[in-house]
Formats: structure tokens, sequence, C-alpha cells
């Protein structure tokens, strides 16, 4: 993901001049036919210098949080095999605990203004992991069309798990079987999801690459782009950039 977009970065870069000029007094380099271009130019590099740093910071954690999220749907299957239904609804209401902190901790990034704005892989992790648990088809062989059925539910603005316990009561009172099959199904593909997110040649990692490269890019050439450009503006990263 991001690929064309990185690479395009990278190219761009690539083809500038880079011999080394002296530079005024303000950092413009007065050679250039307009040295408040260029100026602007390597203003715009040098945020960008921050901002791709930034973003690989909260992806490469995003990444980690997402390895978790499989370990939480493991742990899930785990705490069911041969449980009683107080266990079961525990270990259900567990999971949409740790669910919500994903989602309290990274829904933000994706938003307007979030640092991941526009990043196709920490969107996909969110969306991917949320249809997870949407997924009717967890239980069907059972007489049971997902985890909604067992009143494990996400709301659809605000993207947060609750588990509502009477209907999950009334379930494993009438269909027991279908309610741990849904359970274990859900599971399964709740952590294979998280997995595949996370595998060589995927989203997350896709993304961290690209990002690498550009960022060593700007690192290896960045004296001598202000060399010929000039200085630029140093960034100012909003608090969201700083603390990332």
């Amino acid at each position: 993901e991001g690929t064309l977009r990185e690479r395009s970065s990278v190219a761009t870069l690539q083809t500038l001049p880079t011999t080394a000029q002296g530079l005024s007094a303000s950092g413009r380099n007065l050679s250039l036919f307009d040295p408040e271009s260029g100026y602007r130019m390597m203003s715009e590099i040098n945020w960008r210098d921050v901002n791709y740093k930034a973003q690989f910071a909260e992806l490469t954690d995003m990444g980690g949080a997402v390895s978790a999220m499989q370990q939480a749907g493991r742990q899930l299957l785990s705490s069911v095999a041969n449980a009683d239904d107080a266990t079961i609804k525990s270990a259900l209401q567990s999971f949409a605990t740790k669910y919500n902190e994903w989602v309290g901790r990274y829904d933000g990034d994706v938003g307007r203004g979030g640092l991941l704005e526009g990043t196709q892989a920490a969107e996909v992790a969110l969306y991917e992991l949320r249809q997870s648990i949407d997924n009717g088809f967890n239980g069907a062989m059972n007489g049971i069309h997902g985890l909604r059925d067992l009143g494990f539910s996400v709301d659809p603005t605000t993207h947060v798990a609750s588990v509502d316990t009477q209907k999950l009561d009334a379930v494993l009172a009438h269909n027991r079987e279908g309610a741990l099959a849904a359970i274990n199904e859900f599971g399964q593909n709740f952590a294979k999801s998280a997995e595949l997110l996370v595998s060589a040649n995927n989203f997350i990692p896709n993304r961290l690459a690209n990002l690498d490269r550009v960022i060593d890019y700007i690192g290896d050439n960045k004296r001598s782009l202000q060399a010929e450009f000039g200085l630029g503006d140093a960034a100012r990263p909003s608090a969201v950039v700083a603390r990332a």
C-alpha cells in the first residue's frame, strides 16, 4: 500500500540536482532562477522527513497491536473450551475490552487530521478486524448467524464493541452447541485475519518498507538537497506527530 505515492516521492527526489551551492544568510540559494521556490520545496521535504518518521513509528506500533489482537482471538478460543456459561460470558467481555482498547488507540489515527489519515494499511487493519466480528457466517452450520446472535456487536458509528449478556444467556440456554461453534469459528478467523495483516508482503509490512526507503533517501541526501535548494523552514510538527 502506498507504493505509488512513496515511489513517486523517492523518484522525484532522485531527479533533483545535488551540486553544492553557497547559501545566503536567510538560507536561500540566490544562484537559482527562483530561490524562493527552491526554499519552499526544501521546506516541504523537511516536513515530509518528520512526518514520514512519525508515520513509521505509529504504524510499527500498530503492527504490534495487530499481533496482540491476534493473540486475543486465540485466547478467546482457549478460554471457552469446555467452559461453563459464566466463563464464556467473561471471555467474550474480556475480548470486547481488548478490542475497544484497540479501537480507542488507533481509530482516530485514520480520521481527519489523524497521523495515518489516508494510509490504506491502517484503514484496512481497522476495517478487517471489525468485519471479522460482523461476519454472519460464524456458526452458520449450527443455526447461528455470527457473534451478533450471541449479543456481541460493534456500533457502526463509534466502532465500540459491547456484549448483551441477556441475549447471550438465552442462546446458551437454547443452542449452546451453536454458540460455542460460532465463538470457535470466530476466534480462528479473527486470529487469521490479524495474522495476514502483519505477514510478509502484506499491508502493514509493505507500507513500512516504503516509508523506510523514503526516510533513508532523505536522510542520505538532505545536506546536498539543502545546498542546492536552500535550507527550507524547519519542520513544525503537530502535537500528534511530535508524540509519535
